[in-house]
């Protein structure tokens, strides 16, 4: 993988910015739709050869200020400046690897308590890798006859891009690889070498499925949405999600899904061995 994240970073967030967004016209000779450097660089306050010199990993100390003028003059959401600063420390060195913690493997008492009561509501708890490391009975029969709770410990990143399974269990499965791929490159991303290791194993296992996608994709994993799935009893089902971060330092997600309409509640319903309830999104 490139030693230059944060330059690619820059370069990608500016490839997909149209000049309509940021009020100059589109014109008729651009080689792609996104903002020439000199337009960005205009924007930001800085000099095209500086610009240059980040994007192509030349400069690895920008200021705080830099940043922040980058970040405004890309109109990036919180999450997307979180990531690019990141990525400025990495690039910098600030992150020696004996820092990064080891992703918890265990989650506290009080989640699985509140596990407990999300029953029967397919719900689980994941951390930074995409191991799942706890889940509800109802995820259980969502989840098992798809194969995702095959391997110890499941893996939902890996699964998606190595488990020949995976495109039939997620019908619109590019979007699915982009948000897996999305979350390996959120927080510390490769600067963080248990995800740097994940990061190597699927350039290898999955080929350019992962790796060209990997270096496509841009900001984090959605954290709310719809996600398809065909399931070998149930069939097709609409399962919206909600994730939403534990608040402690393990980096750990907990994702609940419910039916998106009236025939996946009561395939649900089925599945858990009852009538479906009123529980589902309006």
């Amino acid at each position: 993988m490139s030693d230059n994240e944060l330059g690619t970073y820059l370069r990608e967030r500016r490839e997909a910015l149209t000049p309509s967004a940021v009020g100059l016209p589109a014109g008729s000779r651009r080689r792609t739709p996104g903002l020439r450097r000199a337009e960005l660089a205009t924007l930001a306050g800085i000099s095209v050869e500086y610009l240059t010199r980040l994007e192509q990993g030349r400069d690895r100390h920008p200021s705080s200020q830099v940043l922040g003028a980058l970040a405004d003059a890309l109109h990036l959401t919180t999450s997307e400046r979180v990531r690019m600063r990141v990525l400025a420390k990495a690039a910098d060195g600030a992150f020696p690897c004996h820092e990064v913690q080891p992703p918890a493997v265990t989650v506290r008492p009080t989640v699985r308590a509140l596990l407990d009561r999300l029953e029967p509501t397919p719900a689980y708890v994941v951390n930074r890798l995409g191991d799942v490391l706890a889940f509800t009975t109802g995820y259980e029969r969502l989840a098992g006859p798809l194969g995702l709770l095959d391997e110890d410990p499941p893996n939902l990143i890996r699964f998606a891009f190595t488990d020949e399974r995976a495109r039939s269990t997620y019908p619109e499965w590019e979007l699915v690889a982009d948000a897996r791929a999305a979350a390996l490159k959120a927080e510390f991303g490769p600067a963080d070498p248990h995800v740097r290791e994940l990061i190597d194993e699927l350039t290898v296992t999955a080929g350019a499925a992962f790796s060209d996608r990997y270096r496509r994709v841009t900001g984090g994993e959605p954290r709310s949405g719809v996600e398809r799935l065909h399931h070998p009893t149930a069939g097709e089902l609409r399962l919206a999600y909600e994730s939403l971060a534990l608040p402690d330092a393990d980096q750990q997600q907990l994702v609940t899904y419910l039916p998106a309409d009236d025939a996946t509640a009561a395939a649900l319903g089925r599945l858990a061995g009852r009538r479906s309830g009123a529980l589902r999104v309006a």
